[in-house]
């Protein structure tokens, strides 16, 4: 079955040239030309990745990012013409997964799409488990668990967090980190990152200023504590 995007962007030109590229790779299309309306659907339509522009009429795409990371971890991917990196770490601080300054290519953007569609993040009932307080891993939805509660994470923390706990020990640089994680050759900001790195803390850790996971080796990167391990169940 072929995977839903909605594309949110006022400029009709530019949106219909997401469309066409897009439906030419195979994908299904939703729009909406303002941010309330792309809020809704999607809340309603459920898309497997959002391309949604910054500057949008009745709501910004700041405002929509925040109000969909409330309820859906949905791949969110912004669309932005403003060169501030300050825009681009809030947009980030907000929950989307990546950003992409216009004017851009539509090879880039592709590759961009398909770095953040690997994984879908699907919704699950509670698990009743152990009472261990370790990270669990449920391999049948790729979901993650705390307490058998299931946490509530982006596409990008998802894999951030299993990257790095697949090698316990192993410091990574920011550098390093993009190219893995990420999948493409980044220009960005690096301190998207520690963005990344400090909403997936505010998640897995009890105290995320204290924490028992994801270590930062100062000077040289992160990794995953030797000591925990991401359980499967």
């Amino acid at each position: 079955m072929s995977k839903t995007i909605l594309v949110v962007e006022d400029e009709k030109a530019i949106a219909d040239i997401l469309v066409f590229n897009l439906q030419r790779e195979g994908y299904q299309t939703l729009e909406a030309n303002n941010g309330a309306d792309g809020l809704k659907l999607a809340l309603e339509k459920s898309p497997d990745l959002i391309l949604l522009d910054v500057m949008l009429p009745q709501m910004d795409g700041f405002e929509v990012c925040k109000r969909v990371r409330m309820s859906s971890g949905v791949p969110i991917l912004m669309l932005t013409a403003r060169e501030e990196e300050t825009d681009k770490i809030l947009g980030l601080e907000l929950g989307a997964d990546d950003y992409i300054t216009k004017p851009f290519s539509m090879r880039e953007l592709m590759a961009r799409v398909k770095a953040n569609m690997r994984r879908s993040v699907s919704n699950d009932d509670e698990v009743k488990t152990t009472s261990s307080d370790s990270l669990q891993i449920k391999a049948s939805n790729g979901s993650i668990y705390k307490h058998g509660k299931q946490l509530d994470l982006s596409v990008r923390e998802f894999e951030l967090l299993t990257f790095l706990a697949a090698t316990p020990g192993q410091v990574y640089s920011r550098e390093q980190l993009m190219e893995k994680v990420w999948g493409y050759e980044y220009y960005g900001d690096l301190r998207a990152v520690d963005v990344a790195i400090r909403r997936l803390r505010e998640k897995i850790e009890d105290e995320a200023a204290q924490p028992r996971y994801i270590i930062t080796k100062r000077g040289l990167g992160y990794y995953f504590s030797e000591t925990e391990k991401l359980e499967s169940i």
